[in-house]
């Protein structure tokens, strides 16, 4: 029993000292965001602001041409919105076909899928680049949006969950003359709908934080979503870190506030591919 309530005070103290490595800068990057040029010039470093001011959020929110931050924010809510939805609905079909569906050649197809996912993504981004430029889709949200919409990953995922499911459903339905459709929309649907709400956490996310994709797809300043945006910020801006802060305290709101209203699901998430992995 000692032995055990040792092995629990180190856990603790460790994930306390984590904590704490992790919240220190977050903190601290949110308390220079209110923090005056000139404090942080000639106070140094100081971990909470002398005088609280928002003049940093007022500079780039209000009226600014040269990094509209409203409209890089707007512009990365339309996508992500847009690429999740569309990630549901090519997932949810693909994994039904995969797993309740009898064709030819499923079980080869769906072993290269899979073997697709040994390579590393960034050996995609020339090929992927070349055809959205073809595609005429640069500089446009089609160009974060479709492509990644048939994650692999997300299509196993969802498949084995509905491995799971019982066929014996799907045989009731058809005596009773359902067709494919109306299976996968009145039965399949609502019993995946734990795992598809995973995968819309994971997808509207990586959409969100997606840096390196959006960086290369996008050079007009109007139309970039706000990962590409502060690149942009970090070059007219890299001698007022106040701006920086407070552009980059926008950036994480979204993805913050759904971590708060749906934590119990990224638990569950972890759980899911934690055990799709093991």
């Amino acid at each position: 029993m000692k032995k055990r309530n040792t092995s629990k005070i180190i856990a603790f103290v460790f994930l306390i000292a984590m904590a704490i490595i992790w919240l220190i800068p977050l903190l601290y990057g949110i308390f220079t965001s209110f923090k005056s040029e000139s404090e942080l010039m000639t106070e140094g470093f100081k971990f909470m602001p002398i005088e609280w001011v928002l003049t940093n959020y007022q500079e780039l929110l209000v009226n600014n041409t040269s990094t509209p931050l409203v409209k890089w924010f707007m512009n990365s809510m339309l996508i992500s919105v847009s690429h999740t939805l569309l990630v549901l609905v090519v997932v949810s079909f693909s994994a039904y076909a995969y797993s309740r569906l009898n064709f030819k050649g499923k079980n080869g197809l769906f072993s290269f899928l899979l073997a697709t996912m040994m390579f590393p993504s960034v050996v995609n981004l020339i090929p992927l680049y070349k055809i959205v430029d073809l595609l005429g889709w640069v500089n446009t949200p089609l160009a974060m949006i479709v492509p990644g919409a048939a994650g692999v990953f997300n299509i196993f995922l969802v498949k084995q969950f509905m491995d799971n499911i019982p066929k014996d459903f799907d045989e009731a339905a058809r005596i009773d003359g359902a067709g494919e459709l109306t299976i996968f929309t009145k039965i399949i649907l609502p019993l995946i709908k734990p795992v598809l709400l995973v995968v819309a956490l994971f997808s509207f996310t990586g959409s969100w934080n997606d840096f390196l994709w959006p960086s290369i797809v996008f050079n007009d300043i109007e139309k970039m979503p706000i990962t590409s945006g502060l690149q942009l910020l970090q070059g007219m801006y890299q001698a007022q870190p106040t701006l920086l802060m407070a552009g980059a305290l926008v950036a994480i709101i979204p993805t913050f506030i759904l971590y708060l209203f749906a934590q119990k699901y990224f638990l569950q998430s972890m759980s899911l591919s934690a055990g799709v992995k093991g």
